[in-house]
């Protein structure tokens, strides 16, 4: 227990381009990671990378310090040292022992993100741990904590609401526009390519056949798009957008210009087909002319209504939180057992190879002699004793010793 040790860079310490520091492409990650487990003497290692923070979890027999953080950081970013190395190691933070366990329980229950409540985190805790695993980087220190983890992070979004009210933008867009989404394909225009358009797409083509329409600056990142989706549509330059002749029923829009990507008189020109159309405009600034939402056969939603909404939903989850954390001190309390129970499991691990040593030596040295007196089925009734006394001998002592460990922890 008190060798789990975190070193944390997160949102609430850095900016979003210094966690970027600490991200490692897959290519290079596991090379990094050994040498800085090697380098630094690490027992075990695993290293939970997301958009807001990047944090290694450690088994460590020296309670770690500042140098040690201040060695870390030298090690990793030996290529690109920061000229702020001092700023970085004061505000990185350094938690220990329970409040360790506290942290990574709270961080995969989504307590401790960005957005309270959002459970790709979950997913992300267990894929870092598998990959850290297969890579001979951490052992069963580490292993007994993210079982914990997940299985109180489990806890917590089937025994409360924390999860049950979305407050990101895009699932709250995508809610609303089911509304307008039947079983029936629809032809929808897509202006923009990049991460949240991608994932508002990712929503709306699970389990449907539209058809799009792509306009995007680049055409390489909308051609990447459609094939990392695989999804059913044609791509245009954005200057094209006002040439767009076709019916669409819905307009999904989110780019990362300054000025408006469609007025509303290039509405007028495109829309010439349509009878009724919805508009998702998730930019910031808005793609889309405010002016369009006073055409009666227009629907248009943007950012500054799901704001509302967003923020409503935040307050919910924020009200959670308090019987989030009484699930969570619970199971601390659980994995205090487990961890003690596995420290005991480790301790007498080498008994029962001790115990085959001694047998050995009894029957081929201190008894012997006395042991080529019995004919094979005394043999036979010698061995299946002595095979019980120590199956009992390893039993008896790991079983009072569990009681105790028991006892000590729930006084």
């Amino acid at each position: 227990m008190n060798t789990v040790q975190i070193i944390a860079f997160t949102h609430r310490q850095f900016n979003f381009d210094e966690i970027g520091l600490f991200h490692f492409d897959d290519k290079q990650r596991i090379d990094v990671l050994t040498n800085l487990k090697t380098n630094l003497e690490i027992n075990e290692l695993m290293y939970l990378s997301t958009c807001n923070r990047v944090e290694f979890i450690v088994s460590h027999e020296k309670k770690i310090t500042k140098t040690f953080v201040e060695q870390l950081i030298k090690q990793l970013l030996a290529d690109q040292l920061p000229t702020n190395l001092k700023d970085i190691v004061d505000r990185a933070e350094i938690i220990n022992n329970k409040a360790a366990v506290h942290h990574i329980f709270s961080v995969a229950s989504s307590i401790d993100s960005l957005v309270v409540g959002e459970r790709e985190i979950i997913t992300q805790v267990r894929k870092a741990f598998e990959e850290c695993r297969e890579n001979n980087l951490c052992g069963d220190v580490i292993r007994v904590l993210v079982q914990s983890t997940i299985s109180t992070a489990k806890k917590v979004y089937t025994e409360s609401n924390i999860g049950t009210r979305p407050v990101s933008i895009v699932s709250l867009a995508f809610l609303e526009l089911k509304k307008y989404i039947s079983k029936k394909p629809k032809k929808i225009l897509v202006i923009g390519a990049g991460k949240t358009v991608t994932s508002m797409l990712k929503f709306i083509s699970k389990n449907q056949q539209h058809h799009y329409t792509i306009y995007n600056r680049s055409i390489e990142k909308a051609h990447k798009l459609v094939e990392n989706l695989n999804i059913n549509a044609e791509v245009f330059p954005l200057i094209e957008l006002v040439n767009h002749n076709s019916k669409f029923d819905f307009i999904i829009s989110c780019t990362g210009s300054k000025e408006l990507v469609l007025s509303m008189e290039d509405f007028q020109k495109i829309s010439g087909n349509n009878s009724k159309s919805v508009i998702v405009d998730l930019a910031v600034p808005n793609d889309c002319d405010i002016k369009i939402s006073e055409n009666e056969n227009v629907k248009l939603i943007n950012v500054d209504q799901l704001k509302v909404r967003a923020e409503e939903n935040l307050q919910a989850r924020g009200e959670e939180i308090n019987r989030c954390l009484d699930i969570i001190d619970r199971q601390i309390i659980k994995y205090y057992i487990s961890e003690k129970e596995r420290n005991l499991e480790r301790a007498l691990s080498s008994v029962p190879k001790s115990i085959k040593g001694i047998r050995r030596k009894a029957f081929r040295e201190v008894f012997a002699k006395e042991l080529e007196t019995l004919d094979p089925g005394a043999i036979e009734v010698v061995n299946s004793l002595v095979d019980y006394i120590e199956k009992k001998y390893i039993s008896v002592p790991m079983k009072l010793a569990k009681d105790i460990l028991l006892k000590e922890t729930t006084k």
